[in-house]
């Protein structure tokens, strides 16, 4: 692949952006308000986030692609649980929103200048 500029702040924000994400959702579903007292079987939703962090912290754009459409999820879920949970359940809600959102920014900036290269390189090949 063709040399590229990176971008190293979307990529240290992706990587803060998931830290936090996973953080935030340990904290909510064991602590701050799970589902049952005591804590909640949500807290295995951090599962694919952890599969994904030694790529991010790694800034493998491959990672990156995949986790930038993984991390819909944790948005969709965050706007459904801001919209439809009352209370502090409700805040962490639009604040996983927030967290899920800075990912996909920075995912996709830090990816586009590699996507734009390998298809330069293509048409150049053919």
């Amino acid at each position: 692949m063709p040399a590229v500029a990176a971008r190293r702040g979307f990529a240290v924000g992706t990587s803060i952006a998931l830290i936090a994400l996973i953080a935030l959702s340990v904290a909510w579903e064991w602590w701050l308000a799970p589902l049952r007292p005591g804590g909640s079987a949500l807290v295995l939703k951090i599962v694919p986030l952890l599969l994904a962090l030694p790529g991010v912290v790694r800034r493998s754009v491959y990672t990156l692609q995949w986790a930038s459409m993984l991390v819909l999820l944790y948005l969709a879920e965050g706007i459904v649980r801001g919209m439809t949970d009352r209370g502090l359940s409700a805040t962490l809600g639009w604040f996983e929103a927030i967290l899920a959102t800075v990912f996909f920014v920075c995912a996709l900036s830090y990816v586009a200048p590699f996507k734009r290269a390998a298809k330069r390189a293509k048409k150049a090949a053919a």
